[in-house]
């Protein structure tokens, strides 16, 4: 069968899914303070024909119910998209560009609610599938836990969801390609605050203080070696010391110094065995100098981790739609973080990227998500449902 990218019905309408997203991408929310993009998704599934539409999931999420033609089958699929954006400047002078100072969709999302809002379409129109589909639009990605908070309000239990299933876009990515794998797709995110406690003195007289800023660095260094010597080469890690406060003045050797960074796994074994590593070394670099440390450690979203037979399944969907050549079936992990993971702990599923072409890359004040690739990503979902809620007889 010849491979067709966009839907005929998808394609028709896919100006009005560029016009949706470009309204998402002036008017940015952060986190859970999404009630205009909510009430604007909640306002489009119900002018769609949704059987159902329900607002408060995980305080600002938005699902959407639609039925199939056939009622056969008791089985639910879950979409998902994100709606919130991030707490940047937007500097590109778009038509369409952020009215709101400091905020901008700089990682996409105003793109993922536009084509799930497109595939919602599609499927009412059609609803040629035995079955139901879940269309959930999730706040507070950005650092908030938004997935956590609508697993935690029932919401897999409460819509029936039997599988689910996200898609990000990947700048870099050739434009009608996916790629997927198997297995960790994206990383686990802790952060840590470390406060050294030194003795303060004069910077003419080191040797009547203990120099924080020194601790300090040692430790920066120190702590570099918890990838390159304590982690399994095979095995992938992260620790960066992203912050430094200390001390405001050229001569004073300031009393205290912290620092804040964040670490990076894979895996389980290996995010403890970082967070292990990286208590011992803060403690006993600072004691050999005489000073004190603390560590406060919070722990951020968990691994984001495919399941192998819904990996092939969309995989498959997707070479459908764009040819086995375009799908990438073995992508190398992410170093980021994405709370999708938490919905993928309580259900079957998987995370598929979306080739955003050459832009500018995520969390950059010049990134843009690409509106071609929208329709592509509706039809993909579309297919999501009418292959995996088959129509029978």
């Amino acid at each position: 069968m010849t491979p067709m990218p966009v839907l005929d019905r998808i394609a028709a309408f896919a100006a009005e899914i560029a016009a949706w997203r470009h309204d998402l991408h002036a008017h940015p929310e952060l986190q859970y303070d999404v009630h205009r993009t909510a009430g604007f998704v909640a306002d489009k599934l119900r002018s769609f024909g949704c059987d159902e539409v329900a607002t408060g999931i995980g305080r600002t999420g938005v699902v959407g119910i639609i039925r199939g033609r056939a009622h056969g089958s008791n089985r639910a699929i879950g979409l998902r998209a994100d709606m919130d954006a991030l707490p940047i400047q937007e500097v590109r002078d778009l038509p369409y560009r952020s009215t709101i100072p400091g905020k901008m969709h700089a990682c996409g999302h105003d793109g993922h609610t536009a084509m799930l809002l497109g595939a919602a379409r599609y499927l009412t129109e059609t609803r040629d599938f035995d079955g139901t589909a879940v269309m959930i639009f999730q706040p507070a990605e950005e650092g908030g836990g938004g997935g956590e908070a609508m697993v935690r309000d029932g919401m897999m239990e409460r819509f029936g969801v039997e599988t689910v299933y996200g898609m990000h876009n990947i700048p870099g990515l050739a434009l009608g390609q996916f790629a997927i794998r198997p297995g960790p797709i994206m990383a686990s995110t802790d952060r840590f605050t470390i406060t050294i406690t030194g003795k303060g003195g004069h910077a003419a007289q080191p040797h009547a203080a203990i120099d924080s800023v020194l601790v300090a660095s040692h430790i920066v260094m120190a702590l570099q070696t918890v990838v390159s010597r304590s982690v399994d080469p095979l095995d992938s890690a992260v620790v960066s010391v992203c912050a430094l406060d200390a001390g405001e003045a050229f001569n004073v050797l300031p009393q205290c110094v912290t620092m804040r960074g964040t670490m990076r796994a894979l895996s389980k074994p290996v995010r403890a065995l970082m967070q292990e590593r990286i208590a011992a070394i803060v403690t006993h670099v600072a004691q050999g100098f005489g000073a004190k440390a603390e560590i406060d450690y919070a722990s951020g979203y968990p691994v984001t981790e495919n399941h192998p037979a819904e990996t092939d399944f969309i995989a498959d969907v997707a070479a459908s739609l764009v040819g086995e050549d375009k799908v990438n079936r073995e992508v190398a992990p992410m170093m980021a973080a994405e709370d999708f993971s938490y919905m993928l702990a309580h259900r079957p599923g998987a995370y598929i990227f979306l080739g955003n072409g050459d832009s500018a890359g995520l969390h950059h004040p010049e990134y843009d998500f690409c509106d071609d690739a929208a329709p592509l990503g509706a039809s993909l979902w579309a297919r999501v449902i009418e292959t995996g809620l088959p129509m029978r007889g």
